[in-house]
């Protein structure tokens, strides 16, 4: 039996929010096998979302692997957040750094962009995105959620697109209806598996707050949970789908993310140098030793 350093944190919290939880497993040039890292995340259903695996890289400064509950998962944003921020924040070495690269499984090496000293925030680089095609109805898609039917508004389109994961966008013309949908969790995930993409964004462009952008929901009952409170890959397919769509012009802005039945999180958005950054801050919940 190994031990290694592990960490629960919460990401994307602002104020009392509770943000979105993900453990990382710090393996240190000591990997474990997939079946190993399935196993852990098991172990975690119910407890967070994801898990990291944490370990080194001859080509970065270190190598992320993301697993949920169900299957591996190419990218995993709030959990590359919480990772980051924990290591950044109390590695004296990175903390110097402006920028950290941190070499992903499945999609590449990112960029992490400090930033807090200033901001108390780290940024991400996010995946370009890819347009995928889809041939959805609007009334199959309302019927997934469990939306009223004409919830779908009829003034933008919906898209699929992927930065980092396949994600089915849907706007909501009603802010009241898009935070207090509550889909069926094994009916959106037979749907998504049927149409060929991973989560679905609902977002709204009224705000509870004025000092926020837009309104996001993200469902995931493909990696074993209905929602996910607040969602790096999502928001940055949605960060590409407001520039194309002309809805913002790349200035800093804040998203606001989550049902009626929590305080709503923050995820930040930046677009600098024809790339789309995602961020905010983590809260450490839990430091101790994972037994494998």
């Amino acid at each position: 039996m190994k031990s290694y350093k592990y960490i629960k944190s919460n990401a994307f919290t602002a104020g009392d929010s509770l943000g979105n939880p993900a453990a990382c497993v710090f393996t240190n040039g000591n990997p474990l096998s997939p079946d190993q890292m399935q196993s852990v995340a098991k172990e975690h259903k119910g407890f967070v979302m994801e898990m990291v695996f944490v370990d080194n890289s001859k080509v970065a400064d270190c190598k992320l692997t993301y697993y949920s509950s169900e299957c591996e998962v190419e990218f995993c944003g709030h959990g590359t957040i919480a990772t980051m921020y924990s290591m950044v924040k109390d590695n004296p070495e990175l903390r110097a750094k402006p920028v950290i690269k941190a070499e992903t499984n499945k999609k590449g090496i990112i960029e992490v962009f400090n930033a807090i000293d200033t901001e108390d925030a780290v940024y991400i680089t996010a995946p370009d995105p890819i347009e995928i095609s889809m041939n959805i109805t609007n009334e199959n898609i309302e019927k997934a959620l469990n939306l009223p039917a004409g919830a779908i508004s009829k003034k933008l389109p919906v898209r699929i697109i992927d930065a980092g994961l396949r994600t089915l966008i849907v706007p909501i013309e009603d802010f009241d209806t898009e935070i207090s949908v509550f889909p069926d969790e094994m009916a959106l995930k037979e749907f998504s598996f049927k149409n060929g993409y991973d989560i679905t964004l609902c977002f709204s462009m009224r705000t509870a707050s004025s000092e926020n952008f837009a309104h996001t929901r993200v469902f995931a009952p493909k990696f074993g949970y209905l929602e996910d409170p607040a969602t790096g890959s999502g928001n940055s397919a949605f960060a590409n789908y407001l520039l194309s769509e002309n809805l913002w012009d790349g200035h800093p802005i804040t998203i606001e993310q989550g049902g009626n039945d929590r305080i709503f999180n923050s995820v930040k958005l930046k677009y600098v140098d024809s790339k789309v950054l995602f961020g905010g801050k983590s809260t450490v919940r839990i430091v101790g030793d994972y037994l494998i």
